[in-house]
């Protein structure tokens, strides 16, 4: 079985273990050809809270874990810059 990848820029970090991930993804429009940047956001798990908003994450698709969540963050790809400054 081969499990989804994406990745993501995390925008949410509130909820208690749990990381918002807004995915974009560049598409042709279907009639007027013009390449369009489409965003969708995922709800992954974060079990040891790591992720800080504004960082590049690899989330994998798991089994359904709650009502919204169907994801868990893999790795971390790269820290935000605000981040850094701390």
């Amino acid at each position: 079985m081969v499990t989804k990848e994406k990745t993501g820029i995390v925008i949410s970090n509130k909820q208690n273990k749990t990381i918002t991930v807004a995915v974009q993804r560049r598409v042709a429009h279907a009639k007027y050809s013009k390449v369009i940047s489409i965003s969708k956001n995922y709800m992954a798990s974060d079990p040891d809270d790591v992720c800080q908003v504004g960082d590049r994450v690899l989330i994998s698709e798991i089994r359904p874990m709650s009502k919204n969540k169907r994801w868990i963050f893999k790795s971390l790809i790269s820290h935000s810059a605000k981040s850094n400054l701390v």
